[in-house]
């Protein structure tokens, strides 16, 4: 029986909770959020786990693996107090892991796992083969629709009015550092691709803003030794959070289903 604790128990730490809640080889055993009145909601939605609500040292201690779903700003005590502890991780605000690079070594002292879901995008499995031999490309260009960009510190800091965008608009172009600071609630599948292939300064990203969409789409191009990859992935919003693709969720699930199966399938 693995024994799991959520840190964060928002719309994506719910829609894990609740999936773990039904395999009879897991156990949802704490819990923990910034906000006290979420886990307690969660909790009470849950049928198989009764987990405890508790300090994220607590909840480290009572976990076989720990489940980020808290925000970028977090993950670096989250992750440092679950590695030190000898205990895995899987981290959903992947963006933290650019500006957090000392995670990946802390993890290989203690001989524990960073896990990190594909998320709301096709082509990671062949990215990582194509690493193999040589990767020459790796560009990702995000339509959204342009109300889920709003909050986004790009956004404010650059005066853009979203509410005067009539029709698609490029409003970013950069790399993957550039992006998740600028968008750190919008575009984690960037961090995802630059850590699973070239880096993030060599991933470019491009972000497009369309009042017209109701969908998140992924258009993703890899050029190599080994030929050309293009993907496009079409997202319906996450229920409960639309800044995210309800796949990337989903590719969380599929990745805790293997941890727990231990199972690894692809590359």
């Amino acid at each position: 029986m693995l024994k799991i604790g959520i840190v964060g128990c928002g719309a994506i730490g719910t829609i894990l909770a609740k999936s773990i809640d039904k395999n009879p080889k897991a156990q949802i055993v704490a819990l923990n959020d910034i906000d006290e009145t979420k886990p307690e909601n969660l909790k009470n939605t849950l049928l198989a786990s009764s987990p405890k609500i508790t300090t994220l040292d607590q909840l480290t201690d009572a976990s076989d693996l720990i489940i980020e779903c808290a925000h970028k700003n977090a993950v670096k005590k989250i992750a440092t107090t679950a590695l030190n502890k000898k205990k895995d991780i899987l981290i959903m605000s992947v963006s933290a892991l650019i500006e957090n690079p000392q995670l990946f070594e802390l993890a290989k002292k203690n001989n524990t796992k960073i896990h990190i879901p594909s998320g709301a995008i096709a082509g990671i499995d062949a990215l990582k083969a194509g690493l193999q031999n040589n990767i020459k490309s790796v560009t990702l260009t995000t339509t959204k629709p342009k109300e889920t960009l709003s909050h986004a510190p790009y956004i404010k800091e650059n005066k853009i009015s979203i509410e005067k965008i009539k029709k698609k608009t490029t409003i970013f172009e950069g790399n993957v550092i550039e992006a998740t600071k600028g968008f750190p609630e919008n575009i984690n599948i960037s961090a995802t691709l630059a850590l699973a292939g070239i880096g993030p300064k060599k991933t470019k990203v491009k972000i497009i803003a369309d009042p017209e969409s109701k969908i998140n789409i992924h258009e993703l191009k890899i050029t190599g030794d080994f030929g050309e990859i293009t993907t496009t992935t079409k997202n319906t919003p996450c229920p409960g959070n639309p800044k995210t693709s309800y796949l990337a969720p989903l590719s969380a699930i599929a990745k805790i289903k293997d941890i727990i199966e231990n199972t690894n399938i692809g590359t």
